[in-house]
């Protein structure tokens, strides 16, 4: 059989230190890196993608980016229309006034020379409130009804306006930089719309290329009351003023027509040529 027997080593003070010296050298850095690995994770801040809430103009395809398809981008939160209102003179700030004519409660009616928009409330008032309206040769008038409804609509501007303006973008999306503004409500089968707009400097003025802009407060107001099927009433530039006592007369432009299919979408006062 054989016998293992012990053997006893005696190690020297300094070999032990020198030992203990290198063991730790080593564990130094496995430390280290299980700390990082199970330190808890801190919130980082993100900026905002540059694109996110920015206003687009029509005006910025003269830069060479509307011919290249570009369309403006916009995050999912619908975006809330500001005190617009407040920078509009006394006479085109939203009010109810007296209105002395027939149509029942409910319909809308616009008072083209005047750059008016009745909502009419019955018993002989209405809530006015002031609009842009098409400039010269793209006025009409006629009766209309409200065929769609819109938030936050998408601008397609129509092939005839693009031959116009050949530098306008084919597509904007829905934002507060596009032309048609907060809401829309579609008239019947045609291009006309009454809508918000990106530009409330143009209210109370023939700016438009026949459609019916409010500032995106008044037509997020109007646009909360009225339903698809609502009658418009849009008179001629030279239609009587309606409302009793609230406004003096002003000097009324020329008359002029729109022949029959003129398409009108509006943009920006500063994008028309």
């Amino acid at each position: 059989m054989t016998k293992f027997s012990a053997v006893r080593r005696s190690f020297s003070p300094r070999a032990v230190t020198a030992c203990a010296f290198a063991t730790a050298l080593l564990t130094m850095p496995f430390a280290a890196q299980a700390q990082t690995l199970y330190a808890p994770m801190q919130p980082q801040a993100y900026s905002q993608p540059y694109w996110q809430g920015q206003a687009y103009s029509p005006g910025y395809a003269s830069q060479g980016y509307a011919n290249q398809g570009y369309s403006q981008g916009y995050s999912n939160e619908a975006p809330q229309a500001t005190d617009e209102d407040a920078q509009l003179p006394d006479r085109l700030r939203k009010q109810i006034v007296s209105f002395d004519r027939s149509e029942p409660a409910g319909t809308i009616v616009i008072d083209t020379g005047n750059t008016y928009l009745y909502y009419v409330l019955g018993n002989g008032r209405a809530i006015r409130y002031g609009v842009g309206v098409g400039r010269e040769g793209f006025t009409w008038s006629g009766v209309q009804s409200v065929s769609r409804k819109a938030e936050w609509p998408d601008w397609h501007p129509p092939a005839e306006m693009i031959a116009r303006q050949p530098y306008l973008p084919r597509f904007v999306a829905g934002g507060p930089g596009n032309p048609l503004g907060a809401r829309a409500m579609y008239l019947g089968t045609s291009q006309y719309r009454i809508h918000g707009t990106n530009d409330p400097t143009t209210i109370g003025k023939f700016v438009s290329s026949g459609c019916i802009r409010l500032t995106n407060e008044d037509v997020s107001d109007l646009f909360s009351r009225v339903s698809v099927g609502t009658k418009v009433v849009v008179l001629p530039k030279n239609a009587p003023l309606m409302a009793k006592g609230g406004d003096p007369v002003r000097k009324r432009p020329a008359v002029t027509t729109l022949p029959t299919g003129r398409q009108a979408l509006n943009i920006p006062a500063s994008a028309v040529n």
